[in-house]
């Protein structure tokens, strides 16, 4: 099969072709743990974990990077604030480590509650402080760098094609800028690869700059009471931390080398973050930084941003307390194509929970399949089952197609429409446990593990209860479908006989 996915450097759906053959280079912009992630952070992942499952479906061996950002967030989109890190601390009373280490333990809880593909590399920012700082010196090397009061800066008007990734108009952003926040910057577009920790401000995280990526060391800096350590010069250090921009090509070009094949990220990344990321590992390397990009669009909350204003950034946790799960949500994120805007209300996550729970239904049913006069293999050639092996590969070819997810699930529910009128005698089981095996395999929504057999009590309970219809024992059967409720079962009575199922 053909694999086309929407290239945002193109502005096309272009056919996936990966530098080495069978082999995919993927880098994932992941959390700034601060603070809990929202739903609206976790349908982006979803996306991506959806994008990891079917590249390997397409035979590849996928090497992925998704990395923590742990320290050099700001809280604008430019070069000033407050360390989102630093801000966390503040508002919890405790150190900048210690938020990094809870809310980063939090988000790998939620990757596994969400059946999310683990990266084969999860890494933290603040781990490859040495990288970064590497990274600095080959663009100063390379004349990209400047420095002023408060950093060491980009040029970007020596990287002629900044503007090209995000189709910026970089004049009318700077007429349009109300306030310069830093004078001292040459162009408004111009970004922070390192920042100096300013005078009179002792951070938690923050590291020696090395004289040799400084261009001048200045008063503020010489006269700095910030730190009573010593260089080998005599002089005070000048304490830094990284621009979060800078920390990503850091990870990325470390691990996966200097061209990747798909980075990926949120829609809100492009005019910035990317395109600054691109810029500085281009001017760095001189080659592509990655030959395929990908972003999700935004998931809205009642049809608003999600803010913290409004209250209205639910976790999995707010959702589990309102009798959610981490696959409802996944089901709903599914819905939704991850290039078109999402919206979140708890009526789509009541839906998305009623069409999962139908499903489990369905794949149930496996456990009732039984052979009577044929087997599987007279069965093999049948319409139906023939019907079942092509809905397996078709899911495959819908999401090949740009991860179509709503196409996706539109294949499947068709395909259980029509198993939920057919004979259980009649169902091929392997093409059906093929099936299920590959919806949960491309979709990650846990089917067979989340519809296991009933007991061997229930089901003589059934059939008892079914002895007792046939003697028109009304008492007893009903007394005996109480008995099976108690289980969380219940049964549906059709013209084939008994079928159980999972109570809501």
């Amino acid at each position: 099969m053909t694999l086309r996915l929407h290239n945002t450097l193109t502005g096309t759906d272009q056919i996936f072709e990966s530098q080495t053959p069978n082999l995919v280079r993927l880098y994932t912009c992941g959390p700034t743990v601060y603070d809990y992630l929202h739903v609206g952070n976790w349908f982006g992942y979803i996306a991506w974990d959806v994008l990891v499952r079917v590249l390997i479906a397409n035979e590849y061996e996928v090497e992925r990077v998704l990395n923590i950002t742990d320290v050099g967030h700001l809280v604008s989109d430019g070069d000033e604030g407050q360390d989102k890190l630093e801000k966390g601390a503040k508002r919890e009373g405790k150190t900048a480590w210690d938020i990094a280490d809870f809310y980063s333990q939090d988000f790998l809880k939620g990757v596994d509650r969400l059946g999310l593909v683990q990266p084969q590399h999860i890494v933290k920012a603040t781990d490859y402080i040495p990288q970064q700082i590497e990274l600095v010196r080959t663009l100063k090397n390379k004349g990209y760098t400047y420095q002023i009061d408060d950093g060491i800066y980009f040029d970007t008007s020596k990287f002629p094609s900044y503007a090209d990734f995000a189709h910026l108009d970089l004049k009318a952003l700077q007429a349009g800028a109300r306030v310069e926040f830093n004078p001292e910057k040459r162009n408004h577009s111009d970004f922070a690869l390192w920042k100096f920790t300013p005078e009179s401000e002792k951070r938690d995280m923050e590291w020696e700059t090395p004289d040799d990526i400084l261009e001048y060391r200045s008063e503020k800096i010489e006269d700095s009471e910030s730190s009573n350590k010593k260089n080998p010069s005599g002089e005070q250090p000048v304490m830094g931390f990284p621009g979060w921009h800078l920390e990503c090509s850091a990870m990325a070009m470390s691990i996966l080398g200097e061209t990747l094949d798909i980075h990926t990220g949120g829609i809100d990344h492009i005019p910035v973050h990317h395109t600054n990321e691109i810029a500085q590992s281009e001017a760095a390397t001189g080659k592509t930084f990655s030959k395929f990009w990908l972003h999700n669009n935004h998931l809205k909350v009642d049809g608003t941003k999600i803010s913290k204003s409004l209250d209205n950034g639910y976790t999995l946790d707010d959702l589990a307390k309102k009798g959610y799960s981490p696959d409802d949500f996944r089901m709903f994120a599914l819905q939704t194509h991850y290039r078109t805007e999402g919206n979140f209300t708890f009526d789509n996550l009541t839906s998305a929970k009623n069409r999962l729970h139908n499903w489990r239904n369905i794949a149930a049913l496996r456990h009732q399949t039984h052979d009577t006069l044929r087997d599987d293999d007279d069965k093999c050639t049948d319409d139906k089952s023939v019907s079942l092996y092509a809905t397996a590969q078709a899911v495959l070819a819908a999401l090949n197609e740009d991860l179509n997810t709503p196409a996706a699930l539109a294949i499947v529910d068709d395909a259980f429409s029509r198993l939920t009128h057919t004979r259980l005698d009649d169902i091929h089981q392997h093409a059906f446990v093929q099936l299920l095996e590959t919806v949960d395999e491309l979709l990650g929504l846990r089917l067979v593990a989340n519809s296991p057999d009933v007991s061997d009590d229930i089901k003589m309970f059934i059939i008892k209860r079914q002895q007792a219809r046939e003697r028109q024992d009304w008492q007893t059967s009903d007394d005996l479908r109480k008995e099976i409720e108690k289980s969380g079962i219940t049964v549906r009575d059709t013209a084939h006989g008994p079928i159980w199922e999972y109570l809501d």
